[in-house]
């Protein structure tokens, strides 16, 4: 509505400044950039609606002159935290449109907090507007009174790990429930009884300790259901890297008595298997091909569209009637992607959910397949280059491995089992927008299946870490190592 009203203030301004007096002409200037300060001050702003009073409902972010909803993707209680934070109130996290149905559209999704943030635009997400989300996903919060004693469960850092607080000699895991030996839910033998595991925050990264605790391969699925049935919970908290191998090396919160917020009756629970990809990051290609570009915006509206530069390009292309003729500084780079899995890399969108992309005509299987971030000495983000939207083909096949995925003409996405997905420094969009970031040294960070949307045999391959030295005519990208997104 606001936009709107801004819409037809400004033509009903166009229209009749020539039957107005000079006066008149500045009044009416006053008053719509006061409509443009109060959209300003509005940007990234939250609401929350639908709940029983203003600390509980939907969440709404403003964006653009609009509000928009958030998709519960990834929604969790360290999102929520920074959402309640704006009413200097905790909270915790609903799902599945609990206060009804979004009724804008959804502005924010895959959203991923560490739940210090100020802003919820702080945290990561997919890009303003992409979402595959229907009406019913639709996020929410409940805030609650910041002096109350409420257990939120935020992603708050474990100090201690679980065999600092635990007899392994008299402990033991086993699943319960599945179809199979591979699957199930998750129970852990601690002073003479089984229980569960809260599945608060249980990730892929988790239900990959699991797996290699009991010898049945990899973690395919992480899951939080009582499809397998339930039991007394008696474990929360837990926080693995992914790569320990045995689940009393991961860190945790509470053992015993616990409380676990979300739903009734889920618990921990995960499907193994023998058989997964595994995406390794060649960190040279990025080293050797890593180089600085000033581009005029003219030439890189294809990319604007897709939110592929940094705010400050968008408030120029707002603000200059000749933006079309100002610079960017992009660093290029390419990004290769091999599969040294036993099993093929699938999109984790099926088919019929692909959006298809004009400017590069073809269809996007993953809305968000790698990010790429330039981090100061205290690990701030400082420059925005995060990729929206992806295609994953089959570029490069080791000698005797037939190309089987492709792009065009809306054929099968993936990578191939020794076949690499390669992204060249000249695709569009395939770059960090470094414009506003002074010259000096930065961390460069990229990185592949970044939220573990697909499941691989392993994380530590998936991100490269590296040292970047910054001046006003050249980039240097050096020393990259692998690690965990």
């Amino acid at each position: 509505m606001f936009r709107r009203i801004l819409i037809i203030s400004i033509q009903f301004a166009v229209i009749f400044s020539r039957d107005l007096s000079e006066n008149e002409r500045a009044s009416r200037a006053a008053f719509i950039q006061r409509l443009l300060n109060k959209q300003r001050n509005l940007e990234a702003r939250v609401k929350l609606l639908g709940g029983s009073d203003t600390f509980e409902g939907n969440v709404y972010i403003y964006h653009a002159g609009r509000w928009g909803a958030i998709c519960d993707d990834s929604w969790d209680n360290a999102a929520a935290q920074v959402v309640c934070g704006a009413f200097n109130r905790t909270g915790i996290a609903t799902h599945g449109g609990q206060f009804g149905e979004a009724i804008e559209k959804y502005w924010m999704d895959d959203v991923v907090c560490e739940g210090n943030e100020k802003y919820l635009s702080q945290c990561t997400f997919t890009g303003w507007g992409i979402s595959d989300c229907e009406p019913g996903e639709a996020a929410g919060v409940i805030c609650n009174n910041i002096f109350e004693t409420v257990p939120v469960n935020i992603k708050r850092k474990s100090n201690k790990r679980l065999d600092e607080a635990i007899d392994i000699r008299r402990a033991s895991l086993r699943l319960v429930g599945g179809r199979s030996v591979n699957e199930g839910r998750i129970e852990i033998y601690h002073n003479g009884i089984w229980g569960s595991i809260c599945p608060d925050g249980w990730t892929l990264y988790e239900a990959s300790v699991i797996c290699h605790h009991l010898a049945l391969g990899f973690a395919e699925q992480a899951l939080q259901t009582d499809y397998f049935g339930n039991s007394k919970i008696i474990l929360s908290g837990v926080q693995c890297a992914g790569n320990e191998t045995n689940l009393f090396m991961c860190k945790h919160q509470d053992l015993g008595d616990v409380t676990c917020p979300g739903e009734l009756d889920h618990v921990a629970a995960v499907v193994c298997t023998q058989h997964l990809a595994d995406l390794y990051l060649d960190t040279s290609a990025i080293e050797h091909t890593a180089h600085l570009q000033d581009v005029a915006m003219y030439q890189l509206q294809c990319a604007m569209e897709e939110n592929c530069l940094s705010k400050s390009a968008y408030e120029i292309q707002n603000t200059n009637p000749n933006w079309q003729f100002e610079t960017r500084r992009l660093l290029r780079f390419t990004a290769s992607s091999l599969n040294i899995g036993n099993a093929e890399f699938r999109p984790y969108l099926p088919k019929h959910l692909w959006q298809w992309h004009l400017c590069h005509m073809h269809y996007h299987s993953m809305e968000v397949f790698a990010t790429f971030d330039v981090l100061d000495a205290n690990k701030k983000r400082v420059a925005e280059g995060h990729k929206a939207s992806f295609c994953l083909e089959d570029n490069t096949c080791l000698p005797g491995v037939e190309r089987k995925f492709s792009c065009k003409n809306y054929g099968d996405q993936g990578v191939s089992v020794n076949c690499s997905d390669v992204y060249q420094y000249n695709i569009d969009c395939q770059w960090v927008d470094v414009t506003d970031v002074a010259p000096g040294d930065y961390t460069f960070k990229v990185a592949i299946n970044p939220h573990a949307r697909v499941a691989e045999k392993t994380f530590h391959n998936n991100a490269a870490s590296c040292h970047l030295r910054l001046t006003e005519s050249f980039a240097a990208v050096y020393g990259c190592k692998l690690e965990r997104p």
